[in-house]
């Protein structure tokens, strides 16, 4: 069988990396995620606090989710081009999930891709952190908001012609009304349909 990459992006809160684990499991691929963080300090001979620290401007646990790539523009952007060539490197040598960092856009010429999009309503992705997240009310509202305004800049900043998180999608699919376990079910029937002999 022929390789082949699931990208998945998602909004805060709408169990988009519990869908991607979960859905490496059941094909039995790697998923990949925050140990982008740890090639990319490699690769850059900075320690993973450093790269950590530039992905996670802000204070809190939570605003690591926040900020992908930094503020600082030039190390930003050296940053994105050290993963960019991360990730085209995994989708070259094995099957595989890859969650974020614009993965649907740096593999948009991958000819075995499916770029998924998890999504759920606010007051879903507000329940999702309060319960499985462990945050206040008032912060998880914040960070909802935070994180979608971070993540839609940083899509604009490095996918030309980008509009919204919806566009350019293979599939979307509503968290809140699949499920972590339904969401990830429905993705490896399209995966299986799609990329297994």
């Amino acid at each position: 069988m022929d390789k082949y990459i699931v990208t998945i992006s998602r909004q805060f809160g709408s169990l988009g990396r519990l869908i991607a684990a979960e859905l490496a499991k059941r094909l039995d691929v790697e998923y990949v995620d925050r140990d982008i963080v740890e090639e990319t300090a490699r690769r850059m001979g900075q320690p993973v606090s450093e790269i950590s620290n530039s992905e996670e401007v802000g204070i809190g646990q939570f605003l690591r989710r926040a900020f992908p790539l930094g503020e600082k523009i030039g190390l930003r952007d050296s940053i994105f081009e050290v993963q960019k060539n991360i990730i085209r490197d995994f989708a070259k040598e094995q099957s595989g999930i890859v969650v974020g960092r614009c993965a649907d856009y740096i593999l948009r010429d991958h000819p075995r891709v499916l770029s998924v999009f998890i999504y759920a309503p606010v007051e879903e992705r507000l329940n999702n952190c309060v319960t499985r997240l462990g945050m206040d009310e008032k912060e998880a509202r914040r960070m909802i908001a935070d994180v979608d305004t971070a993540r839609e800049q940083y899509h604009k900043n490095y996918i030309p012609g980008y509009k919204n998180p919806f566009s350019g999608r293979d599939l979307c699919i509503d968290s809140s009304t699949f499920g972590v376990e339904g969401s990830a079910e429905i993705l490896e029937h399209i995966v299986r349909e799609r990329f297994y002999d």
